[in-house]
């Protein structure tokens, strides 16, 4: 194997990922920071591949999500939350212990992959969700940080949740927290 291959196997990657990004309809800056790809390419990308016939996908323009209040806003929101922050968890998005030094370092290709394939999972799983990859990939960042929001446990059933770091809001489940549940 020459050393060149080993530079288009890396760059195939990087396509292939940006594809599957833009698929999940993906900002170019979230792609560009998780797959090293300049705006140019990526643009080049969308419009061979995106733009036209049965594969169209829009762009959403603008910032990408960045409010944490956005994944408490309702309880079936947080429910949601919880399960798409279990499959983050599951395929080794988020790490066991979050850091602040780990927010640059999360996006990579290779985490990249496993957040695709998490969110996948969680659209077959939740297909009406109201969650968007956008926010799943500010959420993933957010966990890895761990300054703004955490893995938590309901207070009376230890189920699964994502609580903000200082939690204004009761810390229950969907389950617990409604009257059918009690």
């Amino acid at each position: 194997m020459r050393i060149s291959d080993d530079r288009y196997s890396r760059e195939r990657l990087s396509l292939d990922l940006a594809l599957r990004f833009l698929r999940h309809e993906a900002r170019t800056q979230t792609i560009r920071k998780w797959t090293g790809l300049t705006d140019d390419r990526i643009r080049n990308l969308y419009r061979s591949y995106m733009r036209r016939g049965a594969h169209f996908v829009p762009r959403h323009r603008g910032k990408s999500p960045h409010q944490v209040a956005y994944f408490s806003r309702s309880l079936r929101v947080q429910w949601e939350t919880a399960q798409l922050a279990s499959m983050l968890s599951l395929f080794n998005v988020v790490p066991a212990q979050p850091s602040p030094e780990l927010g640059a370092s999360l996006p990579n290709v290779a985490r990249g992959e496993k957040l695709c394939y998490a969110f996948e999972m969680f659209q077959t799983t939740i297909p009406e969700s109201q969650i968007s990859f956008e926010h799943s990939v500010f959420l993933a960042i957010a966990l890895a940080r761990g300054d703004q929001l955490k893995l938590g446990g309901c207070r009376e059933c230890g189920g699964l949740l994502v609580v903000e770091r200082l939690p204004v809001r009761d810390r229950r489940c969907l389950y617990c927290a409604s009257p059918a549940g009690k």
